[in-house]
């Protein structure tokens, strides 16, 4: 299936949509068609890699484009040909080959989960109450 992203005057997603099969590659039609911005997103693609339905990585690259999947309120950056979802946290830094943002400080990886703490520019480990 295609899936299209509907764009506003300042090139935020406001609206993805699912094509036909066949209109694949097919959004300067979809565009001159409706009078709006529509961009062609990769439903399998995150930071710039394409995956199977099964979650391994593809072996046909070519299908992974403009970075990221397009969500509501991501952005497309036609110097990037990319979506880049909304900024988190002021401190955070664009991944240019992701396209999306990377914390300044690295996540811990020691299985507990965390939040980041704008204020103190670190990762604080999540408390559940009751556990």
């Amino acid at each position: 299936m295609a899936h299209f992203a509907k764009l506003d005057e300042n090139n935020i997603v406001v609206f993805v949509t699912v094509g036909r099969n066949e209109d694949d590659g097919k959004e300067a039609e979809l565009s001159a068609r409706t009078g709006d911005v529509y961009k062609q997103t990769s439903y399998n693609t995150r930071a710039g890699v394409h995956y199977k339905s099964d979650g391994t990585q593809s072996e046909d690259q070519s299908k992974a484009f403009r970075k990221n999947y397009a969500g509501l309120g991501y952005a497309y950056d036609a110097g990037r040909d990319a979506f880049i979802p909304p900024k988190p946290y002021a401190s955070w830094v664009l991944n240019e080959t992701s396209c999306l943002w990377d914390a300044p400080v690295p996540m811990p990886t020691d299985g507990q989960f965390y939040n980041w703490n704008e204020n103190s520019q670190n990762w604080i480990v999540e408390v559940k109450n009751g556990n």
